[in-house]
């Protein structure tokens, strides 16, 4: 999977996906595999009403099957109803804090770049990316383009993921996202598991080869998990724990209150706070 070739002055969008999605008529969702295929030709009539292209949309969809993996993924969130003292014990929150203090000190003129041009210090960034793949250490196998189309499908979410298989239309238009790309189980791509929609929003070239890789790249990934942390709100200098005035812009990568408080505790130890 690369997200190759994605300058981000192509964060622009095409006329196709700029206009309003129209959804009237929109596919109608369902709750078992059963009509998943009527779904698919339905979303893809409806896709092709507002502008997206034949060609992409054969392309995309030409090896997108429901998912169950996805929809097991999705219902079976246990961690998150876990106290703080679980949680951080079943995700590894200790092996975090200790690996990324290497990461901070080893990568330490990326991170002091990052945190000039978006206000964002490393222990967060750190956080992020170690309780998402372990520091790149694994991306997910699910077939991504299956999964965002399930979870537009699934009655529970219909709406929220059908925006983000619009935007992952938009990113193999763009030839940013491979039609095989695999990742998480929710569709999300890269080291720090953007979903669709915030590649096209958030997504910055880190390392300045003019391209946008959050797969291969982890400058790219990080730079780009900063641009959404402070198009969230974030403010440069300002505190990060519960209460204070950061923590709202952590809210907004993960909805559950114990991975946001995670994220804190972990972003501070490895800060040295």
């Amino acid at each position: 999977m690369r997200l190759a070739n994605f300058l981000t002055t192509a964060c622009l969008v095409t006329a196709a996906f700029a206009g309003a999605i129209n959804t009237a008529n929109a596919a109608q969702c369902g709750n078992t595999s059963a009509g998943f295929a009527s779904w698919v030709d339905e979303f893809k009539a409806e896709a092709a009403g507002n502008g997206i292209s034949p060609g992409v949309l054969n392309s995309a969809f030409a090896n997108v099957t429901y998912s169950p993996a996805t929809i097991r993924a999705d219902r079976g969130q246990k961690s998150f109803k876990l106290s703080f003292e679980q949680f951080m014990q079943k995700r590894g929150g200790n092996a975090i804090i200790s690996r990324g203090k290497g990461m901070k000190k080893n990568n330490a003129a990326l991170f002091s770049k990052i945190e000039q041009r978006y206000g964002v210090p490393a222990g967060p960034l750190l956080a992020i990316w170690g309780m998402e793949t372990g520091f790149g250490g694994f991306l997910g196998n699910e077939h991504t383009l299956s999964a965002v189309a399930t979870l537009a499908y699934d009655c529970r979410r219909s709406d929220y993921f059908t925006d983000q298989l619009y935007a992952a239309l938009q990113l193999v238009a763009n030839n940013s996202l491979s039609t095989s790309a695999r990742g998480a189980a929710h569709g999300e791509i890269g080291q720090t598991q953007f979903l669709p929609r915030n590649v096209v929003k958030f997504g910055v070239d880190g390392d300045g080869d003019r391209r946008i890789d959050l797969v291969h790249s982890k400058a790219d990934a990080l730079a780009s998990t900063a641009n959404f942390l402070r198009g969230n709100g974030w403010q440069a200098g300002a505190g990060y724990q519960p209460g204070e005035p950061n923590f709202g812009a952590l809210t907004q990568w993960n909805a559950a209150t114990v991975y946001q408080k995670a994220i804190a505790h972990i972003g501070a130890r490895i800060d040295g706070e």
